[in-house]
């Protein structure tokens, strides 16, 4: 077997439990807290894994891209202006989950609260809860997200000069990346349907705030680096 496919699938599953939580760690999130309440953990994850499914598809299909061109800069170069548009379109998202979320929980109990579950009810099937395989093409757009890991593994992925090897290599490193999110979407899942109140508005505000510094990135914005 091919050395380098181990080593980026270890890279994929080291760099998960750090780089990918902290970056991709609230986008799981949303995902998470989109889900009705008392939903089985079990169930609650068929969406994520829809969403991850879509995400290692992308890396794949431009590990493949890089691999055939045999070179990162000129594919890169060629992707640059769509990632702006993924980040906004990211952003937005994420404003909706979060807002979405928080709105529910502060106003559960009041008439307003008709309006805010409508919202929520949107983004629970934009997030593929009705509909888990909803998620694989919110996974296909979203993996195009740029991140400094992912990039290397796409250089990796064009040094081989083989479109079916830099296949095989992004492949392995998105791979790696599926347990830490994974474990991730599990933990913010279970604490979002046991506890609502403060923690959840919390959590939906932060979503949103991240959502706010993608769709800043997207338009070129400075913001600190994500």
């Amino acid at each position: 077997m091919d050395a380098s496919l181990p080593i980026a699938l270890a890279t994929g599953f080291l760099g998960g439990f750090g780089h990918c939580v902290a970056m991709c760690g609230p986008l799981v999130g949303a995902l998470g807290i989109a889900a009705p309440p008392g939903t089985p953990v079990r169930r609650a994850l068929l969406p994520q894994l829809a969403y991850h499914l879509g995400r290692v598809t992308t890396y794949g299909t431009v590990g493949a891209a890089m691999g055939m061109a045999g070179s990162f800069v000129n594919v890169a170069g060629r992707i640059a202006g769509a990632q702006d548009v993924v980040a906004v379109l990211a952003g937005l998202l994420l404003v909706a989950m979060g807002l979405g979320v928080a709105v529910q929980s502060l106003w559960v109990k009041d008439a307003e609260g008709r309006l805010a579950g409508r919202v929520l009810g949107a983004v629970r099937k934009l997030a593929g809860h009705e509909a888990p395989m909803r998620a694989y093409p919110l996974g296909l757009v979203l993996g195009f997200l740029p991140c400094g890991l992912s990039y290397s593994a796409f250089a990796a992925a064009a040094a081989t000069g083989s479109p079916v090897r830099g296949m095989a290599l992004a492949l392995a490193f998105g791979a790696g990346t599926l347990p830490a999110l994974l474990l991730a979407g599990a933990v913010v899942g279970a604490l979002s349907a046991r506890s609502r109140g403060l923690l959840q508005r919390a959590g939906g505000l932060l979503v949103a705030l991240l959502g706010v510094l993608f769709v800043l990135r997207g338009l070129r914005i400075h913001v600190p680096a994500l």
